[in-house]
């Protein structure tokens, strides 16, 4: 089994969905890298996208098409500016063209170029996707693809076709293989190991770098998130919230940029209402920015992206361990832990239900938070575990396929729920629980196998079904 770096799972992400945002437009650009590689972009004359399954069902309102016209336009998510997107898509839709790879403009019109299948699933993943390019000569290439969760993607002859295969001093592939070299090493942070671990991948200075950006690009998304009022897109109507809780918590103190408003928040008057009220706040800013495809941080995954920040932002506004020291320890923890369920179960509501979203980041914050309050190593564990025991058998029923309700309000549950887990885990003794984490989390991938397929991100059942909106 392949070493997953904890930035592969917190990383730099574009909203609404990792797995039918990020994913698609990864598996564009990987298409146009194979392209590359047998033939030349100059050879091609058309090229032509097909989406199965949830990624078709749900595809509007997760902006899967939009991904995969950008993607094989040759955009970035991780540097495109979210403010011109619609701008881009309409240039496409308009002249009936891309740029393919940003090297070669073809022919390219919606619903000819573009499907979304609805009627069919492709076997291997409920995520499908084919890619195909037509070359001048009238030869073709064909590619499938399928996105696996957090902006993962595979094909059916590789599992894994983002990175080469790693393997670290002392793999951690379950959380008993964590225990087990924790005390090896004589760590008493679970942390010290993830040091370790990672410089298979960069050294610990780069490490501690990456987390700190992170943390910074966590800062951005919220501040943004707390200052921006309106609708969000897609026609459910749904107003943004988190706005509205920042300026009654904060009455009419003022700021000009994050860093100050940060500081007003530290300030603010601590009670457990208000500050009940601001994880909500800092979880709704964050999510209400991946639905309007903003710029955020993927923890695991897009739909849960305002667990992990909301509770960081807690750990660094309304407890003493504040420290650059305590936010690198705290995302380090959180990240490894998402590792073990991305191996052993699995990060895609599509394939797990939101269980394995919102309850895997749950996990991995209380797990974070557990840590930088002083929690031993069992004791990180056994967060983890409490929070995903809580969210077993947890749906996924977006409303109208838009990651808005019931998305956006169960990061703020997500967020409780981890700092709940890190408070009993901390007054309670790891040898005596009944439950491990590894147990867990096969529990989890046993449920969601279960599952119908009618509650993993299809839109087929649960609220999307009881709740009637028409399209608009």
């Amino acid at each position: 089994m392949e070493s997953i770096s904890v930035f592969e799972i917190i990383k730099v992400g574009i909203g609404p969905s990792s797995s039918h945002t990020m994913g698609p437009w990864n598996a564009a650009a990987a298409f146009i890298r194979i392209i590359k590689r047998e033939r030349s972009i100059e050879e091609v004359k058309e090229v032509f996208l097909e989406f199965f399954g949830s990624l078709a069902k749900t595809g509007i309102g997760h902006g899967t098409d939009i991904a995969g016209m950008l993607g094989l336009n040759g955009e970035d998510f991780k540097t495109i500016n979210t403010s011109k997107i619609d701008e881009k898509i309409e240039y496409i839709k308009s002249t009936q063209t891309i740029n393919l790879g940003g090297e070669k403009v073809i022919p390219f019109i919606y619903g000819h170029h573009l499907i979304l299948n609805m009627k069919k699933s492709l076997d291997f993943h409920p995520n499908g996707m084919i890619f195909r390019a037509v070359f001048e000569d009238g030869t073709e290439l064909v590619q499938d693809f399928y996105s696996v969760g957090g902006g993962f993607i595979a094909s059916q002859e590789k599992n894994s076709i983002q990175k080469q295969c790693v393997r670290t001093l002392y793999p951690c592939h379950k959380a008993s293989d964590i225990a087990k070299y924790c005390e090896k090493l004589g760590f008493d942070k679970m942390s010290d190991l993830i040091f370790m671990n990672e410089e298979s991948w960069r050294t610990q200075e780069e490490t501690r770098q990456e987390a700190l950006y992170i943390w910074q690009q966590i800062k951005e998304c919220i501040y943004k998130g707390v200052n921006k009022e309106g609708i969000l897109p897609g026609g459910l109507n749904v107003s943004r919230r988190a706005a509205g809780i920042n300026r009654k918590l904060l009455g009419d103190k003022i700021y000009k940029n994050k860093d100050e408003w940060f500081q007003q928040v530290v300030d603010a008057e601590e009670n457990f209402t208000n500050i009940n009220k601001w994880i909500a706040c800092f979880a709704l800013a964050v999510n209400e920015e991946n639905a309007s495809f903003g710029r955020i941080i993927t923890a695991p995954t897009n739909g849960a992206s305002g667990v992990i920040p909301a509770v960081l932002m807690y750990s660094q506004a309304f407890t003493p361990f504040t420290s650059e020291e305590d936010i690198i320890r705290f995302l380090l923890v959180a990240g490894e832990i998402g590792t073990l369920f991305k191996k052993n179960a699995t990060i895609s509501a599509a394939m797990g239900g939101c269980q394995a979203e919102i309850g895997v980041s749950s996990a991995m914050a209380a797990a974070g938070l557990t840590e930088i309050l002083g929690g031993s190593v069992g004791q990180v564990l056994m967060a983890a575990e409490i929070a995903m025991e809580h969210h077993l058998g947890l749906t996924c029923d977006p409303i109208k396929g838009l990651v808005q309700i019931p998305c956006i309000e169960r990061n703020t549950m997500g967020a409780m729920k981890a700092i709940t887990a890190a408070n009993i885990a901390l007054e309670s003794d790891p040898t005596k629980a009944k439950v491990t984490l590894d147990e867990v989390i096969l529990t989890m991938w046993e449920t969601a196998q279960s599952m119908s397929d009618r509650f993993k991100e299809t839109s087929e059942g649960g609220l999307a079904i009881a709740v009637n909106v028409p399209e608009c």
